[in-house]
């Protein structure tokens, strides 16, 4: 069975709310045949990424970068997935209360160097998020997950 892996750093509940979503949409009745598997970012390790077939991840933008629980994450896993990985898709979201623009570019880099494909849009919210922006991280979630149905 395939499996979708969402790694998530979740320390407000802004990112709280945009994390439910995420799972939500990623496990809805209309996705069969996908296992979603969820780790914190500080605890998803090289062995889980590998055992994945698609990824989500999601972070708070820090100082206008992603945070340093997701970095820590990229820093784990990347040389033992490095090649094992390349061409999985994924799909990103980001909080913050200002500029996200560097989080974005981090995360951007990282997984172009990882050679994994961008699956869809990613879902971006600053300030407080809004109806229609649960409603993107919503789609976020049932977009890469659909793309990994058998």
């Amino acid at each position: 069975m395939p499996t979708l892996l969402i790694v998530h750093h979740t320390p407000s509940p802004g990112m709280q709310a945009m994390f439910e979503q995420v799972v939500a949409g990623a496990t809805t009745d209309e996705i069969e045949g996908v296992e979603v598997r969820r780790r914190p970012a500080l605890g998803a390790t090289a062995s889980d990424v590998l055992e994945a077939d698609g990824y989500l991840l999601g972070t708070p933008a820090n100082l206008g970068y992603m945070s340093g629980a997701l970095k820590h994450f990229f820093d784990t896993i990347y040389y033992p997935c490095l090649d094992a990985t390349i061409g999985r898709p994924f799909g990103y979201y980001v909080h913050g209360n200002e500029g996200v623009e560097g989080a974005q570019r981090a995360i951007g880099s990282i997984t172009t160097g990882l050679g994994w494909q961008q699956a869809a849009e990613p879902a971006i919210v600053l300030g407080t998020p809004e109806k229609s922006d649960l409603e993107s991280c919503w789609e976020l979630g049932a977009t890469v997950a659909a793309g990994l149905m058998p």
